[in-house]
């Protein structure tokens, strides 16, 4: 779920103390910066669809990326991040929208979901949070995509945020759900308050061998108790939790979660060659290009309000929050939605 941050580190800005707090760990600040609400015409439905096709494998970096794929091949390209615990299924009503106007819609499993697979057993089962940026640039090269929209939620929000900090020349436009979540070790060192510690009981729980081995015991059971909490007025069935089930079965699905949580507790090494990405990033750096941010009015996940990080984007910018007790999974229950600002930001 969604581990946020800092705008910047408080040797940098004279608000940081209250800031970081908010963003890391979501604690609500007396400022609202939200834009109006963007209705959904109800053109499209939550759930009208049920599947994205058959299913395409690429090897990428370390990876053989399983992705789902829509539209013209040639046409401008959109990627599509999920987040913990989630699947590509999340975009199963959004990706419909995006080819029909034309768009080359890209949704990847990220490491340790679906049909991806490391390409050598060697490889550590590594979390953290540039190493899932990283994947997805590799994704682009071996997709031959000089530059994409990248958009998400959760982790998959995080790593758009990360690849348009880092790579900005890969980015057209993001869209980021919740949105400036880029993290920091440092910063995941600071004790919050008892009710902004509880709300991440499973990254403490994650903490612990117990932990462990219990969410490998009961994975299925695990994630949609998250499911129910981070989206609490989302009445999904079991017919489409069962679609996106088998992508938790993963083996590397449990070593991914456990150790992206326990690194950003510090917890757990990361790997050198990520080192030089997770120093820019533990010092918030701005993004520049345009960007839409999102948030759902009954998201149940720690977020944080959005006048806390409307700094952090420089470039032309629009926060947008999305009513009709929309929760933390916003692409997959508010489709129209999330489409939407895709395809809004490309204008900017």
């Amino acid at each position: 779920m969604n581990n946020q941050i800092n705008l910047q580190r408080r040797r940098f800005f004279g608000v940081a103390a209250m800031t970081v707090a908010a963003v890391e760990f979501g604690v609500t600040s007396l400022a609202n910066a939200q834009t109006a609400a963007a209705p959904s015409s109800g053109a499209i439905k939550a759930g009208a669809h049920t599947s994205l096709g058959a299913l395409k494998q690429v090897e990428a970096g370390v990876l053989n990326v399983g992705y789902a794929e829509a539209g013209p091949a040639d046409g401008p390209a959109v990627l599509l991040l999920h987040g913990w615990p989630y699947d590509i299924y999340s975009f199963v009503d959004v990706a419909p929208i995006l080819a029909s106007a034309g768009y080359r819609v890209i949704i990847p499993y990220l490491r340790g979901y679906g049909t991806t697979r490391f390409l050598s057993k060697d490889t550590p089962r590594n979390g953290q949070q540039s190493a899932l940026a990283a994947d997805m640039i590799a994704l682009l090269d071996a997709l031959h995509i000089e530059k994409a929209i990248v958009a998400g939620y959760d982790w998959g929000a995080r790593t758009a945020d990360i690849m348009a900090a880092l790579w900005p020349e890969r980015c057209k436009a993001l869209v980021s759900v919740s949105g400036y979540l880029i993290g920091s070790q440092e910063i995941n060192k600071k004790p919050l308050a008892p009710k902004a510690e509880l709300s991440w009981w499973y990254q403490f729980y994650f903490a612990t061998e117990r932990g462990r081995l219990g969410y490998a015991a009961n994975t299925r059971d695990f994630v949609r108790l998250i499911w129910e909490t981070a989206s609490p007025t989302w009445k999904f069935s079991d017919e489409t939790f069962n679609r996106s089930a088998p992508a938790f079965d993963n083996p590397d699905h449990v070593d991914i979660t456990i150790h992206n949580y326990r690194w950003r507790l510090g917890l757990a090494e990361g790997e050198a060659q990520y080192d030089a990405y997770e120093k820019q990033l533990a010092m918030g750096p701005v993004i520049t290009i345009p960007a839409i941010t999102l948030e759902g009015d009954a998201n149940g996940a720690p977020h944080a309000d959005p006048s806390v990080y409307a700094a952090k984007f420089s470039g032309r910018y629009e926060h947008r929050n999305i009513t009709g007790g929309i929760g933390h999974n916003l692409p997959q229950e508010a489709p129209e939605a999330f489409a939407k600002a895709v395809l809004d930001v490309a204008k900017f």
